[in-house]
């Protein structure tokens, strides 16, 4: 496999690896995904779809349970505000773009601190939510024979489950809006450097003082590598792995590779 030059990388597609380096983080990504797989199924008017939307739904309701996300989101909010405050003192700053920015987090803000907790409650305990996510942790448990119900809803027309499945979502989407636009946010204000892995293996130190939530590893799309990224806020370890296929173990990558990393605070 020859090396990848590393001023090609940047005219090549690229895929984004991301490793979170806290539990915050971890939560965030995790809304992130089952948020964005919720919206794209409930757009495929199919049951198959809604089924998958459903279960998009249920994974959300099952992590706004465990700590205090709403909590952990409006902290978040107000500290990016403030960092984005502090940008406007700085000589060159585009102050439109700055302004609409604070203006979108603050708007996040008062609509996740204005959303009814009863609410979210009650969605928690609907019957028919409730009676899918118990059957769910049974490998088929949510065919026709098992919920009759959930099978009826499902024969229905595409309009009428989308129509159920967006009144749901909306509870959660002050949450899930405030989370994608943290999550932007933070991939934004983080700049890109070139790296390369000596042997397909990559060490970094984070200072302390300035702690890294988020690492992204920008490589070529159409390569065969991805990164295994271990380790914690303090150091990591990054070690590029060459895919082969599915049925056979992935190797280390013997030569070395360059590629984008961006550390996010």
């Amino acid at each position: 496999m020859a090396p990848i030059e590393p001023e090609a990388l940047a005219a090549r597609r690229t895929v984004v690896f991301e490793q979170p380096l806290n539990e915050r983080m971890r939560t965030f990504l995790r809304l992130e995904f089952l948020y964005q797989q919720a919206l794209y199924h409930n757009d495929t008017p199919t049951p198959w779809s809604s089924r998958s939307a459903v279960s998009s739904l249920l994974e959300i309701l099952a992590i706004t349970t465990r700590g205090d996300s709403r909590g952990d989101v409006l902290k978040d909010l107000e500290r990016q505000m403030a960092i984005l405050r502090d940008f406007s003192a700085r000589p060159g700053v585009d102050t439109g773009r700055l302004r609409a920015v604070l203006g979108r987090l603050t708007q996040r803000r008062d609509e996740l601190q204005a959303a009814n907790g009863a609410a979210l409650t009650r969605l928690r305990e609907t019957d028919f939510l409730s009676a899918i996510k118990h059957r769910s942790t049974i490998p088929g448990g949510t065919c026709e024979f098992d919920l009759p119900e959930y099978f009826h809803w499902l024969s229905l027309p595409a309009e009428s489950r989308q129509a159920d499945f967006n009144g749901w979502l909306a509870v959660l989407r002050p949450l899930c809006e405030s989370v994608a636009d943290l999550l932007w946010v933070t991939r934004e204000n983080a700049r890109p450097r070139r790296e390369v892995a000596t042997g397909g293996i990559y060490q970094l130190v984070f200072e302390r003082e300035t702690p890294i939530q988020l690492l992204r590893i920008t490589l070529p799309g159409d390569g065969d590598l991805y990164p295994e990224i271990s380790g914690s806020h303090h150091r990591c370890s990054i070690r590029f792995m060459s895919f082969v296929d599915a049925d056979n173990r992935a190797l280390q990558a013997p030569l070395d590779v360059p590629f984008v990393l961006t550390c996010c605070t």
